[in-house]
């Protein structure tokens, strides 16, 4: 072989050698920043699962609490209607408790009972108002105002018109009074 070709083969060998090198190292950057970017990718897509995760365990929370408030008060409705019709009963009962005929009065007082037991097995309860309570626009209705029998009454309950009822804890009915001023 020549000189020359031999040096041309050194030459060559000494530029692959060069060439080889900043490859390796390149080929070896390249995996290492792929392998930070795909573990960026990662956590972002964990990130996103939890996010998703949570959202979804509060939606189920939400939604089974609403549930559960719609099975309470479902019966809103036919429960409102009634109560024109407990109010008759309880004007009645005081009607026929004038009279005489205690069997007419035991049945009517039976009937009664029945319903309001009835009634409050569904949830409705009294809203307890009576007379010398403080009134609040928040809880009571106030119909009207009336001179105050004495000073004690002045911005306190006089008289319970209608009574109000609670279907569980929400007021259905609001107890509709008249206020001493």
């Amino acid at each position: 072989m020549s000189k020359k070709n031999k040096n041309t083969e050194d030459v060559k060998d000494q530029v692959e050698e060069v060439l080889d090198a900043p490859v390796e190292e390149t080929e070896k950057e390249e995996v290492v920043d792929a392998e930070t970017l795909l573990k960026e990718e990662l956590e972002k897509e964990k990130d996103k699962f939890l996010r998703l995760f949570a959202e979804f365990e509060n939606y189920k929370k939400r939604t089974s609490k609403e549930r559960l408030e719609l099975f309470k008060t479902a019966s809103q409705d036919v429960i409102q209607s009634m109560l024109p019709v407990l109010d008759d009963f309880d004007r009645a009962l005081k009607e026929i408790e004038k009279s005489e005929d205690t069997a007419l009065i035991e049945g009517v007082e039976l009937i009664h009972n029945k319903l309001k037991e009835t009634l409050k097995s569904k949830g409705l309860s009294e809203v307890e108002v009576s007379t010398g309570d403080v009134f609040n626009a928040d809880d009571h209705e106030a119909i009207t105002q009336i001179p105050a029998p004495n000073d004690d009454l002045k911005g306190k309950i006089v008289d319970v018109i209608e009574k109000g009822y609670k279907l569980g804890e929400k007021v259905i009915r609001f107890p509709k009074v008249v206020t001493g001023q």
